[in-house]
């Protein structure tokens, strides 16, 4: 536990030293220069969408961020040496970017809505989207040794997570086949949190259930490519 607190301690110096907190603070003023000057009653429909891009950005492209930065630093290589277990440097990241990109959530959405909301569904639904992006945004990263590679190949996932689950919410294209994409739960419980979806017994079992048991999955995704890519090539990174 010691070891594992102070992985925390580290991961929340090294993310302030690298920027990313005040990237998120910054990513918040830009949902609030959106939400703002919109009207009352366009601001409940408009901010599950802008939710799903913050997690988006704070999920996905920061902890891909902060990967190639210590790819550079050889800090990868260096953990392999260390006692810190790779769950435990993992974990370390998804707790810190998790309670950033909630605290973000929530500031932006009681700015702009004040108490009109329900918290349960609106934390339940960041928090799994959250989850779900840090780890699709860490797995595609660790194949790639270049940042901008790595860009150009992230757009694919980043579009099945984020782009397909908007088409089943807003109605655009309706089918159960997007039901497996496990960020559709997240975006359904975001929708909840301000009354713009009724969700059904089913579903609400759906958007809690389908999204852990798809983090559950990536995690052991996760342990097993750290494995492949670090700790197999640590003598290359």
């Amino acid at each position: 536990m010691t070891r594992f607190l102070s992985a925390l301690r580290l991961e929340l110096k090294l993310q302030n030293r690298q920027k990313f907190l005040h990237a998120a603070v910054f990513s918040g003023l830009i949902w609030l220069t959106v939400l703002l000057p919109m009207p009352h009653s366009l601001r409940p429909v408009a901010e599950p969408y802008i939710l799903l891009g913050d997690i988006a950005i704070i999920g996905f492209y920061f902890i891909g961020g902060i990967v190639f930065f210590e790819k550079q630093e050889r800090t990868l290589s260096a953990i392999i040496s260390t006692p810190l277990r790779s769950w435990e440097y993992l974990a370390a990241k998804l707790i810190v970017l998790l309670v950033i990109s909630l605290a973000v959530a929530i500031v932006v959405v009681t700015i702009a809505h004040g108490f009109a909301y329900h918290l349960v569904p609106l934390v339940l639904g960041v928090a799994l989207g959250v989850l779900l992006m840090l780890l699709v945004g860490f797995i595609t990263s660790l194949p790639f040794t270049s940042v901008s590679d790595w860009f150009m190949a992230a757009t694919i996932p980043l579009a099945v997570m984020s782009g397909l689950p908007v088409l089943q919410y807003s109605g655009v294209w309706t089918t159960p086949v997007l039901y497996l994409i496990p960020t559709q739960g997240p975006l359904l419980l975001l929708g909840a949190a301000f009354d713009q979806v009724a969700l059904a017994p089913w579903q609400v079992v759906y958007t809690v259930v389908y999204p852990v048991v798809s983090v559950a999955g990536l995690c052991w995704a996760a342990k097993a490519l750290f494995g492949r890519y670090v700790i197999e090539r640590s003598g290359v990174l």
